[in-house]
């Protein structure tokens, strides 16, 4: 796939992309804004959302990083059966399970450092990694269509992938994060 790397044609790739992820953005504060009174209620929670969304956004931007690596190498086949292509997607969901505990651990520590804390430690730690397990899935789903996209459409993954997949994680984070809490709060 020739790049053609100009300031015309990197705004065209990726003008549509920004203006639609802002609309998207949009929406993520939308559906945020509707759960307020449950982040007022639960400081931790409060807590636990930038850093979920950061979390699952980054774990995204890792597989889009080595999947875009693989795709320039032309060794990225979007064959089920590649053992590369699932073993980072599975690498991928292992990581949240290690990470996610560590995240509600840290939101619920702080929270209690600054008094705030209504919510056992257990029940940080079932919303924070059901979500993050949860968020990682999606966010792989998201890399893996996000990336047959770009290939389809010819455009570079560098420029289109980990946009999409980060401003994905965020609106799916949202709403991840609060159907846990409904679950377990």
């Amino acid at each position: 796939m020739p790049t053609e790397w100009t300031v015309r044609a990197i705004t065209r790739a990726m003008l549509p992309i920004l203006l639609l992820l802002t609309l998207v953005e949009l929406g993520s504060g939308l559906v945020l804004g509707s759960f307020e009174a449950e982040l007022l209620e639960y400081p931790t929670l409060l807590a636990l959302v930038p850093v979920t969304i950061g979390t699952a956004g980054n774990l995204g931007s890792i597989l889009a990083a080595r999947l875009s690596t693989a795709f320039h190498l032309g060794t990225l086949s979007f064959d089920p059966t590649d053992e590369e292509l699932v073993g980072n997607a599975a690498a991928t969901v292992a990581l949240s399970v290690t990470v996610f505990p560590v995240v509600g651990a840290g939101a619920w520590g702080l929270t209690g450092l600054l008094g705030g804390t209504r919510l056992p430690l257990r029940t940080v730690l079932a919303v924070s990694l059901a979500s993050g397990v949860v968020l990682a899935v999606l966010a792989v789903a998201v890399t893996l269509a996000a990336t047959y996209a770009a290939y389809r459409f010819e455009l570079d993954p560098d420029d289109v992938v980990i946009p999409l997949v980060t401003n994905s994680c965020d609106v799916l984070g949202v709403v991840v994060l609060f159907a846990s809490v409904q679950v377990f709060v």
